[in-house]
C-alpha cells in the first residue's frame, strides 16, 4: 500500500487572489453527511493509507486538526517542500501525492496507484488551436528553433508550464524554469515507486533553497516534477478519460464540480477497466464486448475469479471430450464449447480486475491452465481424428503443442530478460538554471545516439501502427490466444482434426517467426 501525503498548501484555482478557502473548511452539501471535501478524500484513501501525512500552512492548520494522520505546518513554500522532503525521504513504499482540496473518482485514485510506471502525473493538455477550417494551426518556429518561456496561460486555473510529449513529461516551468512551448498542466496526483523517493527528497530540498526565486502560482506539485525531471527520473503520464478530477477552492466551484461528476458513469468505466487493452483482434471484438457483463454480473453475486477460472477449465475437458467423439455434432459442441471456455478465461481476469480480488493462486491457476485446456483439446482432437478414421495425426498434435511450448518459453524468457535490462538513462540538469534549453539539447541528443538501421525500421514499424489495418494485422499475426482458440473452434467445427492442426501449425510457425525475428531486432539495435 502506497504512503499518501496530501498537500494542503498546494495552490489551486483563486489560489493566487486569496479567494480560496481551505478544502478541510468546503463543505459538500449534494453529498450524504454533508462531508468536507478532506473528509471525503480522507474516506477513499482510508484502505490505502490510514496514517497519511497533510502538510499545511500554519493559518490553515487548526481546519485539519482531528482528521487521521500526522498534520505537518508549515510557514511558506520552502517549508511545504522541505516537509515534503522529510516526509517521504526514508519511504519504503510506493508514494501518493495529492492536493488536498481534490474532488476524485475511487476508480482513478485505483488506476494511478497501480500504474507499473516508476513515477506517474495525472495531466491534461491544452486544446489543439485551430483555424476556421478545423486544421490544426502549426506554429511559425518550429520546437527547435523556440525559446524556453515563462508561460502566463492558465488551464483550470494552474499555469501552463509542462511541455509533456505522448507518454510523459519532457520538461517541467516555474515562475523562474522557463519551459520550451508548454503545452500542459500537472491536475494533481502523483505516483512514485518508492525507489524515486530520495530523489523527490534531495529536488524538494533544492528547491525550497530556490523558493525566493519561484512564485505565488507556482503549483507545489508542478514544482515536484519539475525537480524530478531534471534529476533525470521518467515521469508518465495519463488523463482523466472516462473518470473524473478536479481540485476546488470555494464552495461554488465545489458544487459546480460534484454537478459535473454526478454526470460520470464510474462503475462503467471501472468496468471498462477490467478489460485489457493489448488483447487482440478476436478477444476485442468477439469477446470483451460483452464478457466485461458477466464478469460484473458474477462479481455482484459473489463469484471468486477462482470459481469462474475452473468453470473455464470444465468447459475446456468437456471441449475436448466433444471433439474425442469424431463425430460432425460432437465437432460442432467442441466448437462451441472451447469458445465459451475461452469467455470465461477472459472472464476470470476480468472479475479479479472488477472485484479488485487478486492472489497468487488465482495468478498460477490461470497461467497454468490456459496451456492445460488448450493441449487437453490437442489430445481430443487427435483421438477424434482417430476414432472416425481420419487417420493418426499424432504427430501433427505434437508438433503443434511443441510449437505453442516453445513460443511460450520464448515469451517468458524475453519478458524476463527485459524485466532485468536496467532503462537508459534520461538527462539532468542543474535546478539553478532557469531555461530547459540544455535538457532538450541532451534529449535530442540521446535521441539522435538511439537512430541507426535496425532502430529506424522499428520505428517505422512502430509508426505503421497508427493505421487501424496495420495495427489488428500485427495483433493477429503473433497468433495469441485468442485467435488459437478461435481457430480449433471454428476450423474444427467445419473441418476436421488434420486441418485443424496444420492451420495451428502454419499460423503459429509464422506467429515464432515474426515474434523472433522482433526480439532479435530490438536486441541488437
Amino acid at each position: 500500500m502506497p504512503r499518501v501525503v496530501l498537500l494542503g498548501s498546494s495552490p489551486g484555482p483563486d489560489a493566487a487572489t486569496g479567494q480560496a478557502t481551505p478544502p478541510a473548511a468546503l463543505t459538500l452539501p449534494a453529498l450524504a453527511g454533508c462531508p468536507t471535501v478532506i473528509g471525503k478524500l480522507h474516506g477513499q484513501l482510508a484502505s490505502l493509507d490510514s496514517e497519511p501525512v497533510t502538510i499545511a500552512r500554519s493559518s490553515e492548520a487548526a481546519a485539519y486538526r482531528g482528521f487521521p494522520g500526522r498534520l505537518v505546518e508549515t510557514s511558506d513554500l520552502a517549508g511545504d517542500l522541505r516537509a515534503l522532503a522529510d516526509a517521504v525521504e526514508d519511504a519504503t513504499e510506493n508514494l501518493l501525492i495529492l492536493p488536498a482540496n481534490s474532488l476524485i473518482h475511487d476508480e482513478l485514485i485505483y488506476q494511478i496507484t497501480k500504474s507499473k510506471r516508476g513515477a506517474l502525473a495525472l495531466i491534461v493538455r491544452e486544446p489543439r488551436e485551430e483555424d476556421e477550417n478545423g486544421d490544426a494551426v502549426v506554429p511559425d518556429v518550429p520546437i527547435e528553433e523556440a525559446l524556453p518561456e515563462i508561460g502566463d496561460r492558465t488551464l483550470e486555473g494552474l499555469p501552463v508550464r509542462v511541455r509533456a510529449r505522448k507518454s510523459r513529461v519532457i520538461s517541467v516551468g516555474s515562475a523562474f524554469h522557463g519551459v520550451t512551448r508548454p503545452n500542459a498542466v500537472l491536475l494533481g496526483p502523483l505516483h512514485l515507486h518508492h525507489k524515486h523517493a530520495p530523489v523527490l527528497a534531495e529536488a524538494a530540498r533544492e528547491l525550497a533553497d530556490l523558493a525566493h526565486l519561484l512564485g505565488p502560482d507556482d503549483d507545489l506539485v508542478q514544482l515536484l516534477v519539475l525537480g524530478l525531471v531534471r534529476k533525470g527520473v521518467s515521469v508518465g503520464v495519463r488523463g482523466r478519460r472516462d473518470l473524473f478530477y478536479r481540485r476546488v477552492s470555494t464552495a461554488g466551484q465545489a458544487t459546480e464540480a460534484l454537478a459535473e461528476m454526478a454526470t460520470f458513469n464510474e462503475d462503467r468505466a471501472r468496468l471498462n477497466n477490467a478489460v485489457k487493452g493489448a488483447d487482440g483482434f478476436f478477444t476485442t471484438y468477439f469477446v470483451s464486448t460483452y464478457s466485461r457483463f458477466i464478469a460484473r454480473w458474477a462479481a455482484r453475486r459473489g463469484l471468486t475469479p477462482n470459481q469462474v477460472t475452473l468453470i473455464s477449465i470444465a468447459l475446456g475437458v468437456a471441449a475436448a471430450l466433444c471433439f474425442a467423439t469424431g463425430e460432425r455434432a460432437g465437432m460442432v459442441a467442441g466448437g462451441v464449447l472451447i469458445y465459451f471456455a475461452f469467455v470465461f478465461d477472459c472472464v476470470d481476469g476480468q472479475v479479479a480486475r472488477y472485484a479488485r480480488k487478486f492472489g497468487v493462486l488465482g495468478a498460477w491457476l490461470d497461467a497454468t491452465f490456459d496451456r492445460f485446456k488448450e493441449y487437453v483439446v490437442f489430445a481430443g482432437l487427435a483421438v477424434g481424428a482417430a476414432v472416425s478414421g481420419v487417420g493418426d495425426v499424432w504427430t501433427l498434435a505434437l508438433i503443434a503443442l511443441g510449437v505453442q511450448s516453445i513460443r511460450h518459453l520464448l515469451d517468458f524468457s524475453y519478458g524476463a530478460a527485459n524485466r532485468r535490462k536496467p532503462p537508459s538513462p534520461l538527462p539532468s540538469v542543474p535546478l539553478s538554471v532557469s531555461a530547459d534549453t540544455g535538457l532538450r539539447q541532451a534529449l535530442e541528443e540521446r535521441r539522435a545516439a538511439k537512430t541507426g538501421g535496425i532502430r529506424n525500421l522499428l520505428k517505422m514499424w512502430g509508426r505503421a501502427g497508427r493505421f487501424r489495418a496495420v495495427h489488428w494485422a500485427r495483433k493477429m499475426i503473433v497468433f495469441p490466444i485468442g485467435e488459437r482458440f478461435a481457430v480449433i473452434a471454428i476450423v474444427g467445427a467445419l473441418f476436421d482434426a488434420r486441418i485443424t492442426f496444420l492451420t495451428l501449425i502454419i499460423w503459429g510457425g509464422i506467429g515464432a517467426a515474426y515474434s523472433l525475428t522482433g526480439r532479435l531486432m530490438r536486441s541488437f539495435a
